[in-house]
C-alpha cells in the first residue's frame, strides 16, 4: 500500500509546482490527484459555481459548501484507494485539511475550534476517507500568494474566485493552517518555505 502525501497551502502558494518537483525527486511509482475535481465530479462543479457567486445563498453557507467539498472526496475514495494500492506514493493537491482551514477561517475560528472537529467527523469518520500519512504545508506570505494568484488570473490560467480575492480570509486561513500543522492534525506535518528552494532530496527522503 502506497503512502498518501497531501500538499496544503494558500491559493497561489505553488502547490502544483511543489507536486511536480516532488514527483521527480521521489522516484518509483507516484500518482497525483487534486481536489476539487472540477469537470469530473458534480459536487466539485457546484463548488466552482458557489465560489463564483452562482449558487445563490449556498455559496455563502459555510457548512453547505464544506459538504460539497467532502462529497467530492467521498466520490473519489474508491479511486484514491486503488491509486494507493498501485503506487508507492499518491500526492494530493488539497485534501481534508483544506476544508477545515477555509471553513474555520470563514467562521473566524482557529484550528482547535468546533468546525475543524466537525470536518474530521464528516470526512474521516463518517465518509471513511483514507487518512494521510503526511501533510506538507507550503507556507508563503499572504501578499506573495495573492500576487501569484492575481498573476495566474491575468494570464488567463484561471479566474480568481471570491475566496482567493479576499485577503483577510486568506490571512485567517494561513493562521488555521499553522495551527493544524502545529497540532499534527490527522498526521505528521512538514512545513516548507514556499519563497525559497528547499532541500528536495531531504524532503523526499523524509516522506518515503
Amino acid at each position: 500500500m502506497g503512502r498518501l502525501i497531501v500538499i496544503e497551502g494558500l491559493d497561489g502558494a505553488g502547490k502544483r509546482t511543489l507536486a511536480g518537483k516532488l514527483t521527480a525527486e521521489l522516484g518509483g511509482r507516484v500518482a497525483r490527484l487534486a481536489f476539487p475535481r472540477y469537470g469530473v465530479d458534480v459536487h466539485a462543479d457546484l463548488v466552482h459555481e458557489g465560489l463564483h457567486g452562482r449558487l445563490g445563498g449556498l455559496g455563502d453557507e459555510v457548512y453547505g459548501m464544506a459538504v460539497l467539498y467532502a462529497l467530492d472526496r467521498r466520490a473519489a475514495a474508491e479511486d484514491l484507494r486503488a491509486c494507493l494500492a498501485e503506487n508507492d506514493v499518491v500526492l494530493v493537491d488539497r485534501y481534508v485539511a483544506s476544508n477545515a482551514a477555509f471553513g474555520a477561517a470563514r467562521l473566524h475560528q482557529d484550528a482547535r475550534g468546533e468546525f475543524v472537529g466537525w470536518v474530521r467527523e464528516i470526512e474521516i469518520e463518517r465518509f471513511d476517507l483514507p487518512v494521510p500519512d503526511a501533510q506538507l504545508l507550503l507556507r508563503v506570505p499572504v501578499e506573495v500568494a495573492a500576487e501569484r494568484s492575481a498573476h495566474r488570473a491575468s494570464t488567463g490560467d484561471r479566474e480568481r474566485d471570491t475566496w482567493e480575492a479576499d485577503g483577510s480570509l486568506q490571512a485567517r486561513v494561513a493562521a488555521v493552517y499553522d495551527g493544524l500543522a502545529e497540532d499534527g492534525w490527522l498526521s505528521p506535518w512538514y512545513v516548507v518555505d514556499g519563497t525559497s528552494d528547499p532541500d528536495w532530496t531531504g524532503l523526499a527522503e523524509a516522506l518515503r
